[in-house]
């Protein structure tokens, strides 16, 4: 019997010592890919257990980091956060020891603790907003909703969202090399902790939860004298939820405000792994037990760039299913946003976003994989809403002003508490109303095996290399290998009829592909549909 969604026991928690021992001791082979620094769409991830996040992948790392700003001319300060990883911290000071090393001039927690990944995002757009000399940036020591046995490190730069592929490919090129140099060429000094004066410290929790203000409507959710409840999974805004409750005097109880580099109270995932995964009913089942004691009840991972909304009425909502909701919400509650500012989504979120944005006369920014692709829109304020399938968004602040360019799960668990204390209505009310309006569609990603070279031939694929003209019956529409809403390619393929779309990429991690698929004609028809996907790519593969 399956142990998914039961309470973590003893023997699924890991040895907090001994993976910090082996961060220490285990020294990667820099000839092996596994063992080597790769970035993805956000970071370098890897378990020290595996030679895959060790100290001279970090000092390498921020060697590389510190080389790549100097030659961008980036010369301000840098900010450094961390979440609640148990790699976490020794991984941050290793980074600092090469950045005061460096002379870089570094920017920690004032409070020596966790941040979120979206206060170090909004700390360095306001910098840079501000006209100080010299622009800054950042680096967030986190693997997200990994389990508890990894580590990840993520570089921010002066735009305040993740690094692009460029940037991230210089880093991680150059780290390589410094690795199979044995170091040779990183500089490196002992850091004392918060105490060292030649470490900066800035509140970033008082200055995000200040700011607040400019994004969320406190004074609807005060008015309506909502019961809010918010579960952050042991992550970083444990320490935050608290002071915004207290800042804009709302009714907000953080359920669970433990953190254990164990995360020995987390029930477990689908696969019986403990991952902090706030869209996951699994990983949310303590959280679900209580969904009846609040108006709204929430969740975050690990850094906080994540969310995850329990309603009363309906539990947890699908990802996609809030993201359309949030939009349809906001596009007609936010009077000092551009006229035209579009709608961005990822291109493996639902096609129910495509039609609230019909329906609202908003230009539709549909993009690849990965929050990175927000960025310039967010910036400008051409994009007023950018989100993606894995539960992760931001939104400009009220008068249309960029909030953060990374995922804001604290924003948009607020922002749902928002949205019922204005309409009365709960967001999954208003995800029911609008299946009335455009069909209930049936969402689902699948894995297919496929070997590492097959994986490279799909990233390359061209839509030529489609040779079926119907998926399920329905007539294809579109076969895609480029974003629509940019240009870039997608390391895939998506292939799209009026009433259904599949997409399928590879996996960065695992030998296999994954496959998006969605129906508006139910769930008969998605089962159709990811068979015939399997056969389509199977057969561009093959050719």
């Amino acid at each position: 019997m399956s142990r998914a969604g039961t309470v973590a026991q003893p023997s699924d928690l890991i040895d907090v010592a001994a993976l910090e021992r082996a961060y220490v001791e285990l020294v990667p082979d820099a000839s092996n890919p596994d063992q080597q620094v790769a970035f993805g769409t956000s970071g370098h991830r890897g378990s020290a257990f595996d030679t895959a996040f060790n100290e001279t992948h970090i000092l390498a790392i921020t060697q590389a980091i510190v080389e790549y700003r100097a030659a961008q001319g980036i010369t301000g300060p840098l900010y450094i956060g961390r979440d609640t990883h148990a790699l976490s911290l020794p991984a941050e000071r290793s980074a600092l020891e090469v950045l005061v090393a460096n002379g870089v001039r570094v920017v920690a927690d004032s409070r020596g603790s966790v941040t979120p990944t979206p206060a170090v995002s909004r700390a360095i757009i306001a910098y840079n907003a501000a006209g100080n000399a010299g622009q800054a940036d950042g680096i967030v020591v986190t693997p997200s909703h990994n389990p508890p046995r990894d580590g990840g490190f993520k570089y921010n730069p002066p735009h305040g969202g993740p690094a692009d592929s460029d940037a991230t490919s210089w880093i991680a090129d150059r780290a390589n090399a410094l690795i199979a140099a044995g170091l040779e060429g990183v500089q490196r000094t002992e850091v004392v902790g918060g105490s060292d004066e030649r470490v900066e410290l800035v509140d970033f929790r008082a200055d995000y939860v200040e700011a607040l203000g400019s994004v969320i409507d406190f004074d609807a959710i005060r008015a309506a004298g909502l019961h809010i409840g918010a579960d952050p999974l042991g992550g970083a805004a444990v320490e935050y939820y608290a002071a915004i409750a207290e800042r804009y005097d709302i009714d907000l109880t953080v359920t669970n405000p433990s953190i254990d580099p164990t995360w020995a109270f987390m029930t477990l995932d689908w696969d019986e792994k403990i991952r902090m995964d706030c869209s996951s009913p699994n990983a949310m089942a303590s959280v679900l037990a209580r969904k009846d004691e609040f108006d709204i009840l929430t969740g975050n991972d690990a850094d906080a760039d994540r969310h995850g909304i329990v309603t009363p009425d309906g539990g947890l909502m699908n990802p996609n299913h809030f993201l359309a909701v949030a939009i349809e919400y906001l596009y007609t509650h936010r009077a000092g946003w551009r006229a035209d500012a579009a709608i961005g989504k990822t291109l493996v979120s639902s096609s129910m976003i495509d039609r609230v944005a019909e329906s609202l006369g908003r230009r539709l920014w549909e993009v690849p994989v990965g929050f990175k692709w927000f960025v310039p829109g967010l910036v400008d304020g051409s994009v007023g809403f950018g989100g993606e399938e894995s539960a992760g968004a931001s939104f400009l602040t009220a008068d249309g002003t960029v909030w953060t360019t990374d995922k804001d799960g604290i924003l948009l668990c607020l922002l749902a508490s928002e949205i019922r204390a204005v309409t009365g209505k709960s967001p999954s009310q208003l995800y029911g109303e609008l299946t009335a309006r455009f069909g209930a569609p049936v969402y689902e990603r699948v894995d297919a095996p496929a070997s590492r070279e097959q994986k490279a031939r799909l990233g390359k694929l061209t839509g030529d290399a489609v040779t079926a003209t119907e998926l399920a019956g329905d007539a294809i529409v579109a076969k895609l290998v480029e974003a629509p809403g940019n240009g870039a390619r997608i390391g895939g393929l998506k292939v799209v009829t009026d009433r259904a779309w599949f997409a399928a990429r590879p996996s960065g991690t695992e030998d296999v592909y994954k496959i998006y698929a969605e129906s508006f004609v139910g769930v008969d028809h998605l089962r159709q549909v990811q068979a015939e996907a399997k056969a389509i790519v199977d057969s561009a593969l093959a050719g």
